[in-house]
């Protein structure tokens, strides 16, 4: 049985968790700020956020001497956290192998990750904002799927000392210098991945390197889109690259470089033979595993078996229409409208109609500029940051004209989407989502902005039963059960609280749970002896009375 240890709760620090920790333990973190250095060696264990739809979980170590996460000969999974470091590397990792997932990664000077020493890396549905670099292998590999790495200083990715990552699916852009720089017999494969608005080349090879390049798109680069520096041996094979400096692939002379370019790579379609069944088969059984949602669900597989059906007309040949993939998302806050977003746009990177499924979260303030002309270039900067995945805008209603002031540019974000949309809705999957009568205002906003999306799905309230379910869900993946007579309680407490526009739904049970666990810690700490396990793990209806008080 995996032991789960709860931070905080049962143990006040990570630090606390990590000294009791098992093998093979997993470590669940509430929301809130840790401002605390971990240093692991030979240690195998999980470290898990608490999910999309919260505000999440952050390891800061800011002014703190090292990395926030540092982990050498052994095999740690850090899913749904953020992590911060001062002056150092965010993660740092040598040897043994280290599994990042849906995880973002800020550095002040340093790498988002800094592999070394044969260490393996598997990155998925990873950003690394704001570091001097993104990933950095030294002699060391991994996969990089479906990543980020964005607005960094310097280099975007390096490898180098004979690294072999594998960067698949991956966006590289609005780097200081190059997007990957590849040297010292580095010999990576980078596959339909999209580098753009470096500020030196795209991709550069150097040193005896001998990287594979296939199906990327280079764009909007200061330097060169591809460079094979001297005595170099690539393949670059079916790459677009556009409106960068000349020559927009530049081979050295004396290097051995296969060479060819598509207008269409980069952001390419699959006439099925693409499609990853047990994939597909997968991500529905998670669907199928949040609680409630009945009709959301039964939404969602028909537009899957709708694209599923004509991915196969289309490889038999036969006609299919045109088929938009932006969807509407109505209804309460705390109704999973995030999570079913990213499982959408991995239904249809499984599918093979997106190639990346990455998923970005938007609002206002990353779509409106502050005068005229600079919404239109910034809300644009945001589409093409999606393209190839889904482009989620939280609260889009908020983008409609305020009461007609001229001043506010919401109006012009609007009617600049819309365009983008249509241009390229072979290639991203917009989903706007916000309260129902709210949303239907906005849809006004623009007479070409409803046309635009294939489908509404409406994600209704959780009554107190599935509530109940929740509260009971969340509590068992933190390690706790709930005494006789709770479940009863609470279905009387989701029963009688007010539904309005504020009501959080499941983030309201979420709140109820972390209300819940201090009131036990302060009955424990009360009782006048060491609390046994069953103690730690119970929660009971005085508990509850408490936290509702």
């Amino acid at each position: 049985m995996v032991s789960t240890l709860a931070v905080p709760g049962t143990y006040p620090t990570l630090r606390d968790a990590l000294e009791v920790a098992p093998d093979g333990a997993v470590i669940t973190l509430a929301p809130g700020t840790y401002r605390e250095r971990l240093d692991l060696t030979g240690r195998t264990l999980t470290i898990r956020g608490s999910g999309a739809d919260d505000d999440g979980a952050s390891i800061t170590a800011s002014g703190l001497d090292g990395p926030a996460l540092s982990s050498t000969n052994g095999d740690v999974t850090v899913e749904d956290v953020t992590i911060v470091a001062g002056d150092y590397p965010a993660v740092t990792v040598t040897g043994g192998r280290l599994t990042l997932r849906r995880c973002e990664l800020t550095a002040g000077y340093g790498a988002g990750v800094q592999a070394t020493g044969g260490a393996t890396v598997e990155a998925s549905g990873t950003r690394v904002v704001r570091a001097q670099h993104g990933f950095v292998f030294s002699d060391a590999g991994g996969t990089v799927d479906s990543c980020e790495v964005r607005g960094v200083s310097d280099d975007g990715v390096i490898v180098r000392l004979g690294a072999d990552p594998v960067l698949r699916g991956t966006t590289v852009a609005d780097c200081g210098y190059r997007g990957i720089y590849v040297y010292q017999a580095g010999r990576p494969v980078i596959e339909r991945c999209e580098v753009s608005g470096t500020g030196g080349a795209g991709i550069v090879a150097a040193h005896g390197s001998a990287p594979r390049i296939v199906e990327t798109w280079v764009h909007q680069t200061a330097g060169s889109g591809i460079v094979v520096g001297p005595g170099c041996t690539a393949v670059v094979e079916q790459c677009r690259v556009e409106h960068t400096a000349e020559p927009a692939v530049d081979v050295d002379p004396s290097a051995t470089a296969a060479v060819t370019l598509s207008e269409n790579a980069g952001l390419p379609r699959s006439t099925g033979a693409g499609q990853d069944a047990a994939e597909v088969d997968r991500l529905l059984t998670e669907l199928d595993s949040m609680i409630g949602l009945a009709g959301v669900k039964g939404e969602v597989r028909a537009l899957i078996d709708e694209i599923q059906v004509n991915e196969w007309r289309r490889g038999a040949g036969l006609s299919v229409g045109a088929v938009s993939h932006h969807l509407i998302f109505t209804g309460a806050p705390g109704t999973g409208k995030t999570t079913v977003a990213r499982i959408y746009g991995q239904l249809l990177k499984a599918l093979g109609v997106l190639p990346h499924g990455q998923f970005r979260e938007v609002s206002r303030r990353d779509l409106v500029g502050q005068y005229i002309g600079h919404t239109a270039e910034k809300a644009t900067s945001v589409f093409e940051a999606a393209m190839g995945g889904v482009l989620f805008i939280d609260e889009a209603y908020t983008l409609a004209r305020a009461g007609g002031a001229a001043a506010d540019f919401g109006q012009e974000a609007i009617d600049t989407l819309v365009k983008l949309m249509e241009d390229h809705r072979d290639q991203v999957a917009v989903i706007v989502a916000g309260y129902t009568r709210e949303m239907a205002d906005f849809l006004d906003a623009n007479s070409g902005l409803a046309s635009r999306f294939a489908k509404t799905l409406e994600f209704e309230n959780y009554g107190p039963d599935e509530l109940v379910r929740i509260a009971d869900r969340i509590a068992r993946n933190d390690d706790y059960v709930f005494a006789a007579g709770v479940p009863t309680a609470l279905h009387e407490h989701f029963s009688a609280v007010e539904r309005d526009r504020n009501f959080g739904n499941a983030r309201e049970a979420r709140k109820l749970l972390e209300g819940m666990r201090k009131a036990q810690s302060g009955r424990l700490r009360a009782m006048g002896r060491m609390p046994s396990r069953d103690d730690l793990r119970t929660l009971m209806l005085d508990d509850l009375r408490a936290a509702t008080r």
